[in-house]
This record gives structure tokens, C-alpha cells and sequence, in this order.
């Protein structure tokens, strides 16, 4: 009886002791879920996650974040917004992540901003562009990292209204990214050229554009300009129908997101020339924080980074300065930490409005052009996000109270 006590009491201790070493070893990392669409949308977010893992490399070899590594525990949503739900919960019951970033589709942007709101747990959007996310469907656990379709859609109407155009096309992806950043653009459009017309809407299945009959619906309308929100592989099978049947042949094309190198680089000499876009020319962007990261993560690559790399790499450092300002991972005091967080980033010094949570990274508008072969961007100028966002009386009535 004794033996049997003995050894039920020394099994006791282990398992305790188990218990506590593991209790112990779980709490040496802080630990954050990533969600994104990595199998849908490759080109983008193959280079994404190259960011945030260099900048995992560089917060982890300079000491982490209140005394502990970061850890990254990343999934798959197959850019579905169910999918986005339940690798969420699973993150949070089995891994127990204590905050969450990521997301790339408008659709599963949405689906991650409700998430935050209902659990009660801090999320980062780095890269979906919906408008919702920081206005009609913003709270205070979300903040958002890019420029938003808003913004996007601003930095390029002036450069439409220059070009003096009465007649526009508009071609976008049938979801919500492509439906909000066409309604932003023709309201704006409106406001500065009142004689402007819209003569075609051609909503294309998101990832499954019909190429040949869209195409020939914009020429039939005969547009003295076309407004493109395609992108990925919807963009690349536009360029090249429109390049076959002529239809950008004398006639402006204004394009949000075709200057990134994720999608101009893999048209090669097929890439447009002369429309105006927002992008990232990496390679001619001289200043000392774009050079360094460009040197950092060619080093660790091998290969130049891509848009998508800088908002990967911008969105763990700032989870990692927002931790440090919050001195904790408690998601109340995060969230109220990121509320006017400043952060250095690759395009240089951004910070998280406390009006609605949307930072001010900004982008690159310039004109694509065809060098050595390849895709490029010309005559461009950095545009500070904090430049286009509505003022604080329209941001009020465009996001609910908290």
C-alpha cells in the first residue's frame, strides 16, 4: 500500500512538474497568428511572407519584444471567408496565439475585422484595401495597415483628371475590393470633372475573367479612357487580350495596383506602357530606409523584394513596436496601444490614426514603361497616405461609435 502511495504521489510531482516546464516553455514566446490566402494569391503572398520573416529574423536577433522571442504560427484560408474563421479559432484554441495579422482578400478581411470584435482579440490587417475594415465595419481591436481603396483611388484621380477624358470604362473584379474602389472613383471623378461619363461597367468574376469578351465589350463602348481595378492573373490575361485586339492603342488607362512587381514583373515585355498606376519600383527608390531593406532581403533572399514583401515586413514590426508601447500582449491595451503608433517602414516613417485606425503608408503613382524586357515604373512620386484620407468630421460619420 505504501509502495502504491509512494508512486501515485512520485507521478504526481512529475506530471506537476511536467506540467510547469511546459507551462513554462509556452510562455518564452509570444505567440501570433498569421491568415492568409498563400495557395489563391501567390505572387503576392509568397514575397509577403518572405517579409514578415525577415523581420521576425530581425526582431528576434535584437532580443524580442518584452524579454521574449516572437513566434509566428501561420495558415491557409484558401481565400475563403469560412475557412478564414475556422484557422482563427483553431489558432486561438490550439495554438493559443494572442493576437492575430494578415489577410489579403477584401472578403476574408471582413470576415477576420468581425472575428477580432467578437473574441475580443487584437488583428492587424496588413493587406486587405476594403474601406469597411477601418469605416462601417471598424472597431477598436482591427487596425489596418495598407493604403486603403479610398486612398488608393485618390492618390490616382488627379492624374485622371489631367489627362481631360470624357468618357470612361471601368473594369474591375465583382467583390468587394473592385465594387468599392469603382464607386470611390467615379464619386471623386465626379466632384472634380462634373461632365465625366461612365459608358461601360464590366464586373469580372474574381480569378475568372473572361478575357476575350470583356475586352471586346470595353471597345465596343468606345471609352476615351479605361479605369482597371483587375489584378493577378485577371490582370495579366487583360493586358495581353487588350494588347492583341488593340483596345489600349491611343487611349489612357488608369490602373490601381499594376505597378507592384508581383503582377507587372510576369508580364515581361508584354507589360503595358504609359498607364498610370500606384506600384513599387524598388529598384529606383533612393532613400536610406528602402535601400536598407532592399539590401537586408536581398541578402537573406537572394532575390529583390516586391510589394508585398515591404507590407509583410511592415506589418510584424509594427505588431512588434505596438507590443513594446503596450508593454503587454492584453488585447484592450494593445488596441489602445496602436492609437497614434508611429513605425519606420521601408517607405519611411507611417502612423495608425486614432480616428480610425488606418495608418498612413502611402504609395508610389507613376507611368509603366517596357525596360530590358521587363515591366517598370517612370516618372513617379511617393504620395503620403495622410495626404488622402477624408477629414476627421467625414470619418466620424463613416465609422460607428465604439
Amino acid at each position: 500500500m505504501t509502495t502504491r502511495a509512494g508512486w501515485i504521489t512520485r507521478m504526481t510531482v512529475s506530471l506537476t512538474l511536467s506540467l510547469a516546464a511546459l507551462g513554462a516553455s509556452a510562455q518564452q514566446t509570444i505567440k501570433i497568428g498569421e491568415i492568409n490566402s498563400y495557395k489563391a494569391q501567390p505572387a503576392f503572398l509568397g514575397p509577403y511572407k518572405n517579409g514578415w520573416n525577415l523581420a521576425l529574423d530581425q526582431i528576434n536577433g535584437s532580443g524580442g519584444v518584452l524579454g521574449k522571442q516572437l513566434e509566428v504560427v501561420s495558415r491557409d484560408d484558401n481565400g475563403n471567408p469560412g475557412d478564414t474563421i475556422r484557422v482563427a479559432q483553431e489558432l486561438i484554441a490550439r495554438e493559443q496565439v494572442q493576437l492575430l495579422f494578415g489577410g489579403f482578400l477584401s472578403n476574408t478581411g471582413l470576415a477576420l475585422t468581425d472575428f477580432a470584435k467578437q473574441r475580443k482579440i487584437f488583428f492587424l490587417a496588413a493587406e486587405p484595401l476594403t474601406d469597411k475594415i477601418v469605416w462601417a465595419d471598424g472597431n477598436k481591436y482591427t487596425y489596418r495597415l495598407r493604403p486603403s481603396t479610398y486612398m488608393q483611388v485618390a492618390m490616382l484621380v488627379p492624374e485622371a483628371v489631367k489627362l481631360k477624358k470624357k468618357r470612361w470604362a471601368l473594369v474591375y473584379p465583382n467583390y468587394e475590393y473592385g465594387q468599392s474602389a469603382v464607386a470611390t472613383f467615379k464619386k471623386l471623378m465626379k466632384a472634380a470633372q462634373p461632365d465625366v461619363e461612365f459608358v461601360t461597367e464590366q464586373a469580372t468574376p474574381l480569378g475568372n475573367l473572361d478575357a476575350g469578351a470583356v475586352t471586346q465589350a470595353l471597345a465596343d463602348a468606345k471609352p476615351d479612357a479605361i479605369f482597371n481595378v483587375l489584378f493577378g492573373a485577371d490582370l495579366g490575361k487583360f493586358v495581353r487580350e487588350g494588347n492583341t485586339r488593340g483596345l489600349f492603342k491611343d487611349r489612357s488607362v488608369v490602373s490601381l495596383l499594376t505597378g507592384e512587381p508581383d503582377y507587372l514583373d510576369p508580364l515581361g515585355a508584354e507589360a503595358p506602357t504609359g498607364w498610370i498606376v500606384t506600384g513599387y519600383p524598388w529598384y529606383s527608390i533612393d532613400t536610406p530606409a528602402n535601400r536598407k531593406f532592399v539590401d537586408a532581403y536581398q541578402a537573406k533572399y537572394h532575390d529583390y523584394p516586391r510589394l508585398g514583401s515591404v507590407v509583410g515586413y511592415s506589418a510584424l514590426m509594427s505588431i512588434a513596436d505596438g507590443l513594446k508601447k503596450a508593454g503587454s500582449t492584453d488585447p484592450d491595451k494593445l488596441a489602445a496601444a496602436f492609437k497614434g503608433l508611429g513605425v519606420d517602414t521601408p517607405f519611411g516613417p507611417i502612423t495608425f490614426r486614432a480616428q480610425d485606425n488606418q495608418s498612413t503608408m502611402g504609395a508610389y503613382v507613376g507611368v509603366t514603361g517596357v525596360k530590358d524586357g521587363k515591366g517598370v515604373m517612370t516618372s513617379y512620386r511617393y504620395i503620403d497616405g495622410a495626404s488622402v484620407q477624408p477629414s476627421d468630421a467625414e470619418v466620424k460619420k463613416l465609422r460607428p461609435a465604439e
